[in-house]
């Protein structure tokens, strides 16, 4: 295998360390920096970890993540002490999907099909005014395609009351779940249950406009693209 070839798969794989290790089910685990991107790209809404004042503390909040660059953006209110504190410490970032329920025909075996990561790292906080425009926008996007383009962009007062953390994406780890249930083939097999999957899937519903909106203002078409799914298909 030549030096580039090489150099390419180190880049396709994500480093193993003590805090990503799969030691459980390693089966579900992953380290292609492929499946960390699409677990990433599935979704806006993550899960921040900081503590605060010795103790845990685990925020919701969206991101958006710049894949070129590697980066992924928490956004927040300057008023977040999750987001002051962290530039200060090692953070954990969770994204999760669930796909379903695996109901299987004994408890033990019923479970959750699901898609997650976890990203560790010392987050920065984004102070540089073009990247803090820049990270807005990549959050944006990650939420609504087209928006950013769409709407008013932030004033100075505004992104003054905004704070933005950047955390690179080189400590991840990622795990998948999906199928049956396992007992199809022993013993509970011939329980005569019913066991299988219960698929959860999401999407966004028809856009509901504002109730103060005058009349003859366009829905956009990215926003109704983004109520393309809501037949549920």
């Amino acid at each position: 295998m030549s030096t580039q070839e090489q150099n390419q798969q180190h880049q396709d794989k994500l480093a193993v360390t003590e805090r990503t290790r799969h030691r459980r089910l390693r089966e579900q685990g992953s380290t292609d920096v492929a499946d960390l991107d699409a677990v990433l790209r599935a979704g806006f809404v993550c899960h921040l970890g900081v503590v605060v004042d010795g103790a845990p503390m685990v925020v919701p909040t969206v991101y958006g993540v710049d894949f070129g660059a590697r980066t992924l953006y928490v956004h927040g209110s300057v008023a977040s002490r999750s987001l002051v504190r962290a530039p200060e410490q090692t953070v954990c970032v969770t994204v999760t999907h669930i796909d379903g329920l695996v109901l299987a025909r004994s408890v033990f075996e019923h479970g959750v099909n699901y898609r997650s990561a976890m990203v560790y790292g010392v987050p920065r906080a984004v102070t540089d005014g073009d990247e803090l425009l820049h990270g807005l926008r990549v959050v944006t996007e990650q939420c609504a395609p087209g928006q950013w383009e769409y709407a008013r962009r932030p004033s100075r007062k505004e992104l003054a009351a905004t704070s933005l953390l950047a955390l690179p994406l080189t400590e991840a780890s990622v795990k998948t779940a999906s199928g049956p249930p396992e007992d199809g083939d022993g013993p509970d097999g011939e329980l005569g249950l019913w066991a299988g999957v219960v698929p959860l899937r999401s999407y966004f519903d028809a856009p509901e406009p504002d109730p103060v909106l005058p009349a003859g203002i366009a829905l956009p078409p990215h926003v109704a693209a983004l109520g393309a799914g809501s037949s549920g298909s």
